[in-house]
Protein backbone atom coordinates (compact mmCIF):
# COMPACT_ATOMS: atom_id res chain seq x y z
CA UNK A 1 0.00 0.00 0.00
CA UNK A 2 1.52 3.28 -1.14
CA UNK A 3 0.11 5.28 1.79
CA UNK A 4 2.04 3.11 4.27
CA UNK A 5 5.38 3.66 2.57
CA UNK A 6 4.63 7.36 2.14
CA UNK A 7 3.19 8.22 5.58
CA UNK A 8 3.94 5.24 7.85
CA UNK A 9 6.99 6.65 9.64
CA UNK A 10 5.35 10.03 10.18
CA UNK A 11 2.24 8.38 11.64
CA UNK A 12 4.33 6.21 13.97
CA UNK A 13 6.18 9.30 15.25
CA UNK A 14 2.87 11.08 15.83
CA UNK A 15 1.46 8.10 17.74
CA UNK A 16 4.69 7.75 19.73
CA UNK A 17 4.49 11.38 20.90
CA UNK A 18 1.01 10.76 22.22
CA UNK A 19 1.48 7.26 23.66
CA UNK A 20 5.11 7.68 24.77
CA UNK A 21 5.82 4.15 23.54
CA UNK A 22 7.35 3.20 20.21
CA UNK A 23 5.96 -0.35 20.39
CA UNK A 24 2.41 0.84 21.04
CA UNK A 25 2.74 3.45 18.29
CA UNK A 26 3.86 0.84 15.76
CA UNK A 27 1.00 -1.46 16.79
CA UNK A 28 -1.52 1.36 16.31
CA UNK A 29 -0.25 2.30 12.85
CA UNK A 30 0.16 -1.28 11.66
CA UNK A 31 -3.33 -2.10 12.93
CA UNK A 32 -4.76 0.84 11.02
CA UNK A 33 -3.20 -0.28 7.74
CA UNK A 34 -4.21 -3.91 8.28
CA UNK A 35 -7.80 -2.74 8.78
CA UNK A 36 -7.61 -0.57 5.66
CA UNK A 37 -6.36 -3.52 3.61
CA UNK A 38 -9.11 -5.76 5.00
CA UNK A 39 -11.68 -3.16 3.90
CA UNK A 40 -9.90 -2.89 0.53
CA UNK A 41 -9.53 0.83 1.12
CA UNK A 42 -6.30 1.59 -0.72
CA UNK A 43 -6.71 5.27 -1.54
CA UNK A 44 -6.57 7.40 1.62
CA UNK A 45 -5.20 10.88 2.21
CA UNK A 46 -2.96 12.09 5.02
CA UNK A 47 -5.79 13.94 6.82
CA UNK A 48 -7.80 10.71 7.06
CA UNK A 49 -4.79 8.76 8.33
CA UNK A 50 -3.88 11.50 10.79
CA UNK A 51 -7.36 11.50 12.35
CA UNK A 52 -7.55 7.70 12.36
CA UNK A 53 -4.22 7.38 14.19
CA UNK A 54 -5.22 10.08 16.68
CA UNK A 55 -8.52 8.34 17.42
CA UNK A 56 -6.84 4.95 17.81
CA UNK A 57 -4.29 6.45 20.20
CA UNK A 58 -7.04 8.06 22.26
CA UNK A 59 -8.91 4.75 22.38
CA UNK A 60 -5.70 3.01 23.42
CA UNK A 61 -5.25 5.48 26.27
CA UNK A 62 -8.85 4.93 27.37
CA UNK A 63 -8.44 1.16 27.31
CA UNK A 64 -4.98 0.91 28.81
CA UNK A 65 -5.09 -1.77 31.49
CA UNK A 66 -1.94 -0.86 33.38
CA UNK A 67 -2.98 2.62 34.51
CA UNK A 68 -2.58 1.94 38.20
CA UNK A 69 0.89 0.51 37.69
CA UNK A 70 1.86 3.54 35.61
CA UNK A 71 0.69 5.90 38.32
CA UNK A 72 2.66 4.01 40.96
CA UNK A 73 5.84 3.89 38.85
CA UNK A 74 5.71 7.59 37.95
CA UNK A 75 4.01 9.01 41.04
CA UNK A 76 6.64 11.66 41.76
CA UNK A 77 6.84 13.00 38.20
CA UNK A 78 3.05 13.14 37.91
CA UNK A 79 2.79 15.37 40.95
CA UNK A 80 4.86 17.99 39.14
CA UNK A 81 2.47 18.43 36.22
CA UNK A 82 2.77 21.93 34.77
CA UNK A 83 -0.04 24.26 33.77
CA UNK A 84 -1.72 23.05 30.59
CA UNK A 85 -2.58 26.51 29.26
CA UNK A 86 0.80 27.23 27.64
CA UNK A 87 2.56 25.70 24.66
CA UNK A 88 5.57 24.46 26.61
CA UNK A 89 3.50 22.63 29.22
CA UNK A 90 4.25 19.08 30.26
CA UNK A 91 1.33 16.69 30.35
CA UNK A 92 1.92 13.63 32.49
CA UNK A 93 0.53 10.34 31.29
CA UNK A 94 -1.79 10.17 34.29
CA UNK A 95 -3.31 13.55 33.48
CA UNK A 96 -3.54 12.67 29.80
CA UNK A 97 -5.34 9.41 30.56
CA UNK A 98 -7.73 11.13 32.97
CA UNK A 99 -8.43 13.90 30.45
CA UNK A 100 -9.19 11.45 27.67
CA UNK A 101 -11.55 9.57 30.01
CA UNK A 102 -13.32 12.73 31.20
CA UNK A 103 -13.61 14.75 27.98
CA UNK A 104 -16.23 14.28 25.29
CA UNK A 105 -14.99 12.63 22.09
CA UNK A 106 -14.49 15.84 20.07
CA UNK A 107 -12.61 17.63 22.87
CA UNK A 108 -10.42 14.57 23.39
CA UNK A 109 -9.58 14.67 19.69
CA UNK A 110 -8.57 18.34 19.89
CA UNK A 111 -6.19 17.63 22.81
CA UNK A 112 -3.32 15.99 20.86
CA UNK A 113 -3.71 18.29 17.86
CA UNK A 114 -3.33 21.41 19.98
CA UNK A 115 -0.91 20.33 22.72
CA UNK A 116 1.24 17.69 21.02
CA UNK A 117 1.16 18.69 17.36
CA UNK A 118 1.11 22.48 17.99
CA UNK A 119 -1.64 22.97 15.42
CA UNK A 120 -3.44 26.31 15.33
CA UNK A 121 -7.15 26.56 16.00
CA UNK A 122 -7.73 27.22 12.30
CA UNK A 123 -5.73 24.12 11.30
CA UNK A 124 -7.65 21.96 13.77
CA UNK A 125 -10.97 23.36 12.58
CA UNK A 126 -10.10 22.53 8.98
CA UNK A 127 -8.93 19.01 9.85
CA UNK A 128 -12.06 18.30 11.92
CA UNK A 129 -14.43 20.08 9.51
CA UNK A 130 -15.75 22.38 12.21
CA UNK A 131 -15.57 26.07 13.14
CA UNK A 132 -12.58 27.73 14.78
CA UNK A 133 -14.91 28.93 17.55
CA UNK A 134 -15.92 25.35 18.27
CA UNK A 135 -12.24 24.38 18.53
CA UNK A 136 -11.59 27.32 20.89
CA UNK A 137 -14.46 26.18 23.15
CA UNK A 138 -13.03 22.66 23.23
CA UNK A 139 -9.57 23.97 24.15
CA UNK A 140 -11.13 25.96 26.98
CA UNK A 141 -12.96 22.83 28.12
CA UNK A 142 -9.66 20.90 28.07
CA UNK A 143 -7.93 23.58 30.14
CA UNK A 144 -10.75 23.72 32.69
CA UNK A 145 -10.83 19.95 33.00
CA UNK A 146 -7.03 19.77 33.35
CA UNK A 147 -7.08 22.47 36.01
CA UNK A 148 -9.73 20.55 37.93
CA UNK A 149 -7.80 17.29 37.63
CA UNK A 150 -4.48 18.80 38.72
CA UNK A 151 -6.04 20.21 41.88
CA UNK A 152 -7.42 16.80 42.85
CA UNK A 153 -5.01 14.59 44.84
CA UNK A 154 -3.55 11.68 42.87
CA UNK A 155 -4.82 8.34 44.07
CA UNK A 156 -4.15 4.79 43.00
CA UNK A 157 -7.36 3.40 44.46
CA UNK A 158 -10.67 3.70 42.58
CA UNK A 159 -13.23 5.99 44.13
CA UNK A 160 -16.14 4.19 45.73
CA UNK A 161 -19.64 5.14 44.72
CA UNK A 162 -21.48 7.35 47.19
CA UNK A 163 -24.10 5.45 49.11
Amino acid sequence: MEAYSRYGERLVRKAERLLQSQDDAQDIVHGLFVDLLAKKKTSVDLAYLYRAVTNRCLNHLRDRKGRLGLIERHDESLRGIARIGCADSVIGMDLLTKLVDKLDKKSAEVLPYHYFDDMTQDEIAELMSTSRRSVARRITRIQECAQQLTTEPLTTEPKEAAQ
